[in-house]
């Protein structure tokens, strides 16, 4: 049997769309979901235009609708399959294989983001399932997503190096600046870009375990972990926060920072939230500042994270809730923390798997219910660029000079980037 055999024998309707023998040196699947896109070649030119590395790299496009997609983006869906065939035809590489799927009519209840980007990782890890590859990497683009030049030598000098990784997320820009929008839109998505570093930042902060990036077009993930984690969901949105929070606590995840994504800066309304949706409320707002968590809730967070060993064989928990802040005291009581560290207690011999376990419990979703909690009743959420300046001092002895979005972005930057 191959690595992923298990895995089909549960997904029923599979079927493999992609008949050409995989070359044997293949280690990069690129899925890339396509949904009324207008610019899809130039994506495709950038993954081509990156150097070249040792193995073999496929591309996997999956153009998709649901049964009750307009006429008009099925008339550019149409546009789009036409003109990527074309220019897939004239781009013939055996080191660097492109292969485009049509899906269309997908059920409207699950049809979206997460189900094309499934349609996807799914052919790929067939692919790879061939070969019997569980060591092959799955990597995650946007249709309007462009690659630093040195991204798959970037990926293939991190899978040289740390072979058992289960997932990486890598670094991002958006544009900023440019002709393809109004200023505006620019200045919208500097907003919310700051406010995603903020907040990653801020939690990296506090040293919660699992403080990554979600961005759709910039996380990679092991084959092997992909199947043994049931494969992508089928998320109308968000498909990539869900996806990757059951992949971080297994460990041997990273962040690579030395090649960049560049995103889409523009507005959407294909998808309830996310950052086409977030820039386009952003642009029509009228408010003058954006707002976001206060940065006091963080260090009330960073003070409990600090003294989360304190509850492995605790034997008076009620003495150590009363000397945290009421805050997060009272969320912790409201969400069960008695019965939740009982459970966990009677399922740990060492220090090590209480902490795994605790943090499966106090996961991500947990720390934004928490972070929602607080403002909802001790806080009151402050200006973006404020709160930046407060996170700022403690990680940076750096200044901005003018206080204006796109100076706290740059800086944010600096911080993360290494090339």
């Amino acid at each position: 049997m191959c690595f992923a055999d298990f895995y089909f024998e549960r997904q029923k309707d599979f079927q493999v769309k992609i008949q050409s023998k995989p070359q044997s040196d293949l280690k990069f699947i690129a899925v890339i979901p396509c949904f009324n896109e207008f610019n899809l070649n130039e994506t495709l030119s950038s993954i081509r235009n990156c150097e070249k590395i040792k193995s073999s790299i496929e591309v996997i496009i999956v153009i998709n609708s649901a049964e009750d997609t307009q006429q008009e983006i099925l008339d550019q869906n149409i546009k789009a399959f036409n003109e990527a065939k074309n220019w897939i035809a004239q781009h013939e590489d055996s080191s660097l294989r492109f292969f485009i799927l049509h899906e269309k009519n997908l059920p409207k209840k699950f049809a979206g983001a997460g189900l094309a980007r499934k349609i996807g990782m799914d052919q790929a890890v067939a692919r790879f399932n061939q070969l019997d590859n569980n060591n092959g990497v799955i990597v995650s683009v946007d249709a309007d997503s462009k690659l630093k030049s040195n991204y798959f030598v970037e990926l293939e000098k991190h899978f040289s190096k740390f072979p058992k990784t289960n997932a990486v997320t890598t670094y991002f820009e958006h544009p900023v600046e440019g002709n393809e929008f109004e200023v505006d839109i620019y200045d919208a998505i500097s907003q919310y870009e700051l406010y995603m570093r903020y907040y990653k930042l801020a939690l990296s902060f506090t040293e919660f375990p699992y403080s990554y990036y979600t961005v759709g077009s910039c996380f990679v993930v092991n084959a092997n972990t992909y199947v043994k984690q049931g494969g992508m969901n089928r998320k109308q949105a968000g498909e990539d926060f869900y996806f990757l929070h059951k992949i971080f606590p297994l460990g041997d995840c990273y962040e690579i920072n030395t090649t960049c994504v560049y995103p889409s800066s523009r507005p959407s309304d294909r998808v309830p939230f996310g950052t086409g949706p977030m820039v386009k409320l952003i642009a029509e707002s009228k408010t003058e500042e954006f707002l976001t968590y206060n940065f006091d809730a963080f260090i009330e967070l960073k003070y409990f994270l600090s003294i989360v060993d304190k509850l492995f064989r605790i034997e008076d928990l009620e003495q150590l809730l009363n000397s945290l802040p009421n805050c997060i005291s009272e969320f912790l009581i409201a969400n069960g923390i008695s019965s939740a560290i009982e459970e966990i207690n009677s399922n740990s011999s060492n220090i090590k798997t209480f902490t795994k376990r605790f943090f499966n419990w106090f996961d991500a979703f947990r720390v934004l219910k928490f972070l929602n909690f607080a403002h909802d009743n001790y806080y009151e959420k402050q200006a973006l660029l404020n709160e930046s300046e407060k996170l700022i001092q403690l990680l940076s002895d750096k200044v901005v000079v003018e206080k204006n979005y796109k100076n706290y972005l740059e800086l944010f930057r600096s911080l993360e980037r290494q090339f």
